[in-house]
C-alpha cells in the first residue's frame, strides 16, 4: 500500500470522459462487441504509459528530460502538441463535469456558465494550494465508484432489460460514423498518451516529497494497479451501457446535463433509487477531480518544458509562470465552451479524435526515451515490450492515416 501513489493519480485522471461518456456510449450503441477494443487499446498503449514511471524511477527526472536527449525538436514537438490540444481537452472534460453538477443541483444555467463555474472553482482550489486534500478524497471516491460500478453491472446482468433485435445495430468499418466513433473511443482509452509525462512528473514529485523512494519495481507495480484498474472500470461502463440501453430504442443525449441524467438513471435502474445520492456524488467527484487534475497538470508540465527550451540558463519564477499558463488555459477553454458547450458529444468526439491523431508521435517519443543510449541498458524495456511498442507505433500510425483518408479523401 505504501508503494501506491502516482498510479492512483493516473487512475483519477484517466477515469473520466473515456469511461463515463465514451465507454457507456460504446455499450449503448453497439452492445458488448467493442469490449475487445477496450482490451486491445490498453494492450497497445501499455508500453507508452509504462515509460513514464520507468523513466522517472530510474533517472529521477521526468520524461521531458528523455525528450531533451533526443534533441530540442522533440521538446518543441511535445510543446506544440500539448498547446494545440489542451484547450479543447480541458473544455471537453469540464463540460461533462458541468452537466453532472447541473443534473444534481437542478439549477438551470447555460452549459457554458456551468462550465465557467467549474473552472473558477478549480482555479480557486489550485490558487489556495488545497489540491492535496481533494487528491486524498479522490482516491476514496474512485474506490466507491469502482464498487458501485461492479455492483451495477452484476445487478444489470441479473435483471430484465430491453433486448429488441429489430432495434439493435452492429458495428461496421464500412459505415463512416461507426469508424469515427471508434477513433474517438480509442483516442482517450484509457487516456491521452500525454498522461505518461504527467505520471513521470508525479513520480519525481513523490520521490522528492520525503516519502519512501520508489524503486523501479515499486513504481511499475503502482502503475499497473492504476492502469489495469481503469481497464476493468472501462469494461464495466461498456457492459452497463450494453445491458441497460442497447436494444431499448433509446439514444444517449448529446447535451452534458441530459447525458449525466441518463448516466445516473442507468445506475439507479440497476441498484435502486436508494443509490442516487451515492452515484451522483461519486460521478461528480470523479469528473471534478479529473477537471482539476487536468487544469493543474497542463501548467505543471508546460512550466518545465518552457524552462528547458526557452529559460534553461535563466532564473524563472516558477509560481508566476505556472499562474500565467493556468490563466491562459482557463481563458482558451472558456472561449471554446461559449460556442460549443451545448454539444457535449461533438466536443468530446473532437477532443478524443485529436488525441488519437497525436498519439503516434507521443508514443514514439516515449519509446525513444526509454531506449535512448543515455538510459541505463539494464533498465530498458524487455525485448517483448519493445516489440509491442513498435507494433503499437505502427498500428496507431497506420490507423491514423486510414482515418484521415476516410475522413477527408
Amino acid at each position: 500500500m505504501k508503494s501506491l501513489g502516482p498510479g492512483l493519480l493516473y487512475a483519477g485522471a484517466a477515469i473520466g470522459v473515456s469511461h463515463l461518456v465514451q465507454s457507456t456510449r460504446a455499450g449503448a450503441e453497439f452492445g458488448s462487441i467493442l469490449l475487445v477494443v477496450i482490451v486491445l487499446a490498453h494492450l497497445i498503449k501499455y508500453p507508452f504509459f509504462e515509460a513514464g514511471p520507468r523513466f522517472a524511477s530510474v533517472t529521477g527526472k521526468s520524461l521531458l528530460t528523455g525528450y531533451k536527449w533526443q534533441g530540442e525538436w522533440a521538446l518543441m514537438l511535445f510543446l506544440f502538441l500539448t498547446i494545440s490540444t489542451m484547450f479543447i481537452v480541458q473544455a471537453a472534460v469540464t463540460v461533462v463535469t458541468a452537466g453532472i453538477a447541473q443534473q444534481i443541483t437542478g439549477l438551470e444555467l447555460d452549459a457554458w456558465k456551468w462550465s465557467g463555474l467549474m473552472l473558477t472553482l478549480c482555479a480557486f482550489v489550485l490558487f489556495l494550494g488545497r489540491y492535496s486534500v481533494l487528491d486524498k478524497l479522490m482516491k476514496i471516491i474512485i474506490v466507491v465508484l469502482a464498487i458501485t460500478t461492479i455492483l451495477a453491472v452484476v445487478s444489470a446482468a441479473t435483471g430484465e432489460f430491453y433486448k429488441l433485435e429489430s432495434l439493435q445495430k452492429s458495428f461496421s468499418f464500412r459505415i463512416d460514423e461507426h469508424l469515427f466513433f471508434l477513433i474517438a473511443l480509442i483516442g482517450w482509452m484509457p487516456a491521452p498518451i500525454d498522461i505518461a509525462v504527467w505520471h513521470s512528473v508525479w513520480t519525481v514529485a513523490r520521490n522528492r516529497s520525503g516519502q519512501k523512494q520508489h524503486t523501479k519495481r515499486e513504481a511499475l507495480f503502482d502503475f499497473k494497479v492504476g492502469y489495469w484498474g481503469t481497464a476493468v472500470l472501462a469494461a464495466g461502463f461498456l457492459l452497463l451501457g450494453s445491458m441497460v440501453v442497447y436494444g431499448s430504442g433509446e439514444e444517449l443525449p448529446s447535451g452534458g446535463a441530459a447525458f449525466a441524467g441518463k448516466l445516473i438513471e442507468m445506475y439507479t435502474a440497476s441498484l435502486g433509487d436508494w443509490a442516487f445520492p451515492l452515484i451522483a456524488l461519486a460521478a461528480f467527484t470523479t469528473m471534478f477531480s479529473t477537471t482539476l487534475t487536468l487544469l493543474d497538470a497542463f501548467p505543471r508540465v508546460l512550466r518545465p518544458a518552457f524552462k528547458l527550451i526557452f529559460f534553461e540558463n535563466q532564473k524563472v519564477d516558477n509560481e508566476k509562470l505556472y499562474n500565467r499558463i493556468l490563466i491562459a488555459l482557463i481563458a482558451g477553454s472558456m472561449l471554446i465552451l461559449v460556442f460549443f458547450a451545448d454539444n457535449m458529444r461533438g466536443l468530446v468526439d473532437m477532443a478524443t479524435t485529436i488525441s488519437f491523431l497525436t498519439a503516434p508521435a507521443l508514443a514514439l517519443l516515449n519509446y525513444r526515451s526509454v531506449t535512448n543510449e543515455n538510459f541505463p541498458a539494464s533498465d530498458r524495456p524487455s525485448r517483448k515490450l519493445r516489440l509491442l511498442s513498435l507494433f503499437g507505433i505502427a498500428f496507431l500510425s497506420l490507423f491514423s492515416l486510414y482515418f484521415l483518408w476516410v475522413r477527408f479523401l
